[in-house]
């Protein structure tokens, strides 16, 4: 079996970290196939959303593995299949895996179905739209083994939430619940386990309703011109909204209001 599934439904694509005997806890095998799947979303014009969650009910993800994929980057173990030689081959597919100095314009939705600590925090915070259970947790506990939490989250989290807030998650290096999680901002909503993944393909669908064109051009706007100065910004937002502007679907979507009717996009 796979450590990670991918399956297509309706123009959604849904990835779920599929070790649920080890959290879902990230491994050299993972990592690659989360790289390739990611890739895989961003170039398919069909797949118009991705939900990203984990199999089973105790954990989205636990991090990375610490027993096979942090050992393999340290040095402390020497690699010992095809998966442990091609990650060290090509190093960079970690960052792509866990989208850190790689953007996916198009959407990205979480369904944090329980424990998400470590590079199962960052994967959330490289998300959209988070929704997750009553049982979820998050956590960045890599200062208690002396190392960082360096896949995104120390440059992300004090941009998506208060920056006290942030410190606390980043620097004691304790969880915090669903509960908590809420009142900081960091996710949207928290919904059953029985219709969590039901939930995050309703948010997804309502997305994929939407011109693909300008989903993308939002989604590019906001993480471009973050931290940029305002009119730098609008420079960003014009040339976005410009090239949407001009498209194919930019035509097709006020037609279909007038012909009452829904539109059909095509993302051209």
């Amino acid at each position: 079996m796979p450590d990670l599934l991918l399956e297509r439904r309706d123009g959604v694509a849904i990835l779920t970290m599929n070790r649920p005997e080890r959290l879902n806890a990230i491994s050299p095998q993972m990592a690659l196939q989360l790289a390739g799947a990611w890739t895989e979303y961003e170039t398919d014009p069909e797949l118009r959303c991705a939900i990203l969650t984990g199999a089973g009910e105790r954990a989205f993800s636990a991090g990375g593995d610490l027993g096979r994929l942090i050992p393999l980057f340290t040095g402390a173990r020497e690699p010992a299949d095809e998966w442990d030689r091609a990650l060290l081959a090509s190093r960079d597919r970690m960052g792509v895996a866990l989208l850190k100095d790689h953007d996916v314009y198009k959407p990205i939705v979480s369904a944090v179905n329980g424990l998400a600590l470590g590079g199962g925090t960052e994967l959330v915070l490289a998300t959209d739209i988070r929704v997750a259970a009553p049982h979820a947790s998050f956590g960045l506990p890599e200062p208690r083994s002396g190392i960082v939490p360096g896949g995104g989250s120390m440059a992300r989290l004090p941009r998506q939430i208060p920056w006290a807030s942030a410190m606390q998650l980043l620097l004691t290096a304790e969880p915090v619940s669903a509960q908590q999680a809420l009142r900081m901002g960091l996710i949207n909503e928290i919904v059953e386990p029985a219709r969590l993944l039901e939930r995050a393909l309703e948010i997804a669908r309502s997305i994929a309703r939407n011109g693909p064109l300008a989903v993308a051009a939002v989604k590019e706007t906001a993480l471009r011109s973050s931290g940029e100065p305002l009119a730098r910004a609008f420079e960003i937002e014009a040339e976005c909204s410009g090239r949407v502007t001009r498209s194919r679907d930019a035509r097709e979507g006020p037609r279909a209001f007038m012909e009452k009717r829904e539109p059909v996009f095509t993302g051209e």
